[in-house]
């Protein structure tokens, strides 16, 4: 018999816990099931639960919009993408046109696709145009991705392609001074295609507690009191709470398709910058399909040093587990799932969005109900 929600709450709370103990959820889906369940309010006060960088649409660059914008504008292209990105904002003029969805309205071929098979479907019914897919995403969106391409695409299908590793943004933070939580809660989705043994560095280089979770409040909870009990024995090791999807090595087929199509390279997040091998780019043999080497570069420089977070916008404190949704300075007072500033308020993945769809009104910061503020 499997244990309940109810059940793993009690043998938490039976734990004998120290004062405070921080637990980072790297993934969205993670967030979005423990807001929606409300676990932070039935857990101990002492354990506080810290989202962390697992939204692809938060941390995709900047850039990288806006070169995406800028060839669905000038090029004579169909662009597609995952409807997510269609709304993320990018730091220009309100005059100008800010977003995916902007370029739309003012005549640019513009689709929202929810599959790489869509991008494939397209380019075959569009013999004649040129097809760039804006492929932002982590290991669960680049593995189909990657095997669309082994697969064989049509010659007039491109990619501009901002993909994203997860673990080296977890390793960015554990390398850190400071790290902010003392165990992690790693992605269940991400493990079962690229193998759980991709944490195994959080236990073995940082001495941290860790446990992979699936989306649902047990295996969430299960994960929890398994890295609180390693934290009490002082006994720490990878467990793997959701053994039902997640088995060693991961997947082979989606890990082989990734490299033979693509390479790790230095990426640049959104208002986090550089780290090193974590994202992917195509590789030589599979050149001919880069939108980047197609057409002229749209990408402007100067976003590299400006083009981050909007002004006042804290998502990037947030990504990185340093502040809760809320207390953002804009949160809900001019960032709103109906006219985002900050890519944290767009994606259904975005911390500060699942926190304002459970009902989270209140900036903690200037004390303000933002529901009446909106």
């Amino acid at each position: 018999m499997s244990i309940t929600a109810r059940q793993w709450l009690e043998k938490i709370r039976a734990l004998p816990l120290p004062s405070k103990v921080k637990i980072m959820n790297v993934c969205g889906g993670h967030e979005r099931t423990i807001t929606q369940a409300a676990l932070r309010s039935a857990l101990p006060v002492n354990i506080e639960l810290v989202p962390g960088p697992g939204c692809p649409v938060c941390i995709c660059p900047e850039e990288d919009i806006y070169e995406a914008i800028q060839l669905a504008l000038n090029e004579d292209i169909i662009l597609v993408t995952f409807g997510d990105m269609l709304r993320v904002p990018v730091n220009v003029p309100k005059r100008e046109i800010r977003s995916l969805e902007q370029a739309k309205a003012a005549g640019a071929d513009v689709r929202a696709i929810a599959s790489p098979s869509e991008a494939v479907r397209i380019a075959q019914a569009n013999p004649e145009r040129t097809v760039v897919f804006f492929a932002a995403g982590f290991e669960t969106t680049i593995a189909p991705v990657a095997s669309m391409l082994v697969e064989g695409i049509p010659d007039n299908l491109l990619l501009l392609l901002s993909g994203r590793l997860t673990w080296p943004a977890v390793a960015m933070l554990l390398d850190s001074a400071k790290p902010g939580f003392d165990a992690l809660i790693a992605p269940g989705h991400v493990s079962t295609v690229m193998g759980p043994e991709e944490w195994q560095f959080v236990v073995e280089r940082h001495s941290m507690p860790a446990a992979i979770a699936g989306f649902t409040p047990e295996t969430l909870l299960a994960a929890m009191y398994s890295t609180l009990r390693q934290l009490l024995q002082g006994e720490y090791f990878l467990d793997n709470c959701y053994p039902a999807v997640v088995r060693r090595g991961g997947n082979a087929t989606a890990k082989r398709h990734i490299q033979q199509s693509m390479n790790a390279v230095d990426s640049n997040w959104r208002g986090i910058g550089v780290i090193p091998q974590s994202g992917y780019a195509l590789n030589e043999a599979f050149a001919a399909h880069d939108a980047r080497k197609h057409f002229t570069s749209y990408t402007d420089t100067a976003r590299k040093r400006v083009g981050q977070m909007p002004q006042g916008c804290d998502c990037a404190k947030v990504v990185l587990g340093k502040i809760y949704p809320n207390e953002c300075r804009i949160y809900g007072n001019v960032c709103t799932p109906r006219e985002p500033i900050g890519p944290c308020m767009v994606s259904d993945e975005g911390a500060c969005r699942i926190w304002w769809a459970s009902g989270v009104r209140e900036n903690v910061i200037f004390g303000t109900n933002s529901a009446e503020v909106v």
